[in-house]
């Protein structure tokens, strides 16, 4: 629905996306196997650890030896986590997107993202994400994790732009009606294809 009150601020999510997601059921899956890990065993321990670390109670060596290296091990940390970072791939055209959108219309960019600390490191690195980006509200930064209401609360507390004038792209329901919940403009995002259409009729378009 088209509106005349303009867009002023973009909050988005990284895993899903921006990014594939950093460490998912599916890449955990992957590298289970790669490494011939007990999948289940893998998956049990990592359930019980993984809220604690995205929001960076516990560090990333304190998460690997958890739930990988408990016990001795064929491998190396160092080569688990090469294979482990190696999974994050760029949605290219959504990068481009945001990124043209916010020149063309002064945009602030924030993330809001449950990521843990390395793995948010390391692909805020790699794909350059700083370049547009102007705030990280990760999980691992504020010790608050989605769909904990007061996450949203810090990134307006942060954004200092009125919620009406926020347009939040995620690709989690649950999320996209908590942002609206506040009032802001929410985004459920399957492709970049119907992300940019949606995002044209609350008035930023490409063209």
């Amino acid at each position: 629905m088209k509106t005349t009150i303009p867009i002023k601020t973009m909050f988005v999510d990284i895993g899903g996306v921006l990014l594939t997601n950093g460490w998912d059921h599916h890449e955990r899956q992957r590298t289970a196997k790669h490494f011939k890990l007990n999948w289940a065993e893998m998956q049990d321990r990592h359930e019980l650890n993984f809220e604690t670390h995205e929001q960076d109670k516990i560090s990333f060596l304190d998460y690997l030896d958890r739930v990988v290296f408990w016990q001795k091990r064929s491998f190396t940390r160092a080569e688990f986590r090469q294979f482990m970072f190696a999974q994050s791939k760029p949605f290219i055209e959504m990068i481009e997107l945001v990124r043209h959108l916010k020149a063309k219309y002064q945009l602030k960019i924030i993330v809001v993202s449950n990521e843990a600390r390395e793995v948010n490191a390391y692909r805020i690195r790699r794909f350059k994400l700083a370049g547009f980006v102007d705030a990280f509200i990760s999980s691992c930064f504020v010790n608050l994790r989605k769909p904990d209401a007061a996450i949203f609360q810090l990134a307006l507390d942060i954004a200092q732009t009125p919620a009406r004038q926020i347009v939040y792209i995620d690709n989690t329901p649950l999320f996209v009606q908590i942002a609206e919940e506040f009032g802001m403009r929410g985004l459920l995002h399957t492709d970049c294809q119907s992300t940019a259409a949606k995002l044209a009729a609350f008035g930023l378009r490409l063209d």
